[in-house]
């Protein structure tokens, strides 16, 4: 008999510093002490928290790299933390790093635009990012079916959604924070 093997769980490769106290105490790991950082993952847009190398420095905004292997500045990944727990300057920083990751990782974001499905017969999951409505997702819906969207620009000059990054970003937020109880980015 065969057990049913999980699938192997996703680590993010890196991380943007919203915080970090030089000389802290882990609110997630008892007794890790050092350079404790208040970081978001890239991929899957995770709260974490992280021990740093000692005498690294580290900038508010900086993208790291927290993969398995070839850390330079990450001692380790002490683990995951809710929004609540963070600093009040982490949480200052986030939506400026969100947009950050939002607009560095553009073809991401417009891949996931071009594959959105409904959720319910009544709710397509683009009409959960702010600014989206039943008109924008209708037109979004007949352009993407004549051509995928390729950026932003494509997408802005083809439906006349203004500022989709902003749009995007406050849905992250939105999840981040627990305003949203459906995900459509952050991963859990």
């Amino acid at each position: 008999m065969y057990r049913a093997q999980s699938p192997p769980r996703k680590y993010e490769e890196h991380a943007y510093v919203l915080d970090f106290n030089p000389r802290g105490k882990s609110s997630t790991v008892r007794g890790r002490e050092g350079i404790i950082v208040t970081a978001i993952g890239e991929d899957r847009l995770t709260l974490l928290e992280i021990l740093g190398i000692p005498n690294s420095v580290f900038e508010i905004g900086e993208k790291i790299y927290i993969g398995k292997d070839g850390r330079t500045k990450v001692l380790s990944v002490l683990g995951k933390m809710d929004y609540d727990k963070i600093s009040s300057s982490a949480q200052s920083e986030l939506p400026a790093v969100v947009e950050k990751i939002v607009t560095d990782n553009e073809s991401k974001f417009v891949e996931y635009l071009n594959k959105a499905q409904p959720l319910t017969p009544r709710i397509h999951a683009l009409e959960l990012i702010p600014g989206i409505g039943k008109t924008y997702m209708k037109t979004m819906l007949e352009e993407r079916e004549k051509k995928k969207f390729e950026s932003y620009d494509d997408l802005q000059e083809r439906v006349g959604l203004k500022e989709p990054v902003k749009h995007i970003s406050q849905r992250i937020m939105d999840e981040i924070t627990g305003e949203s109880r459906m995900n459509l980015f952050v991963k859990r």
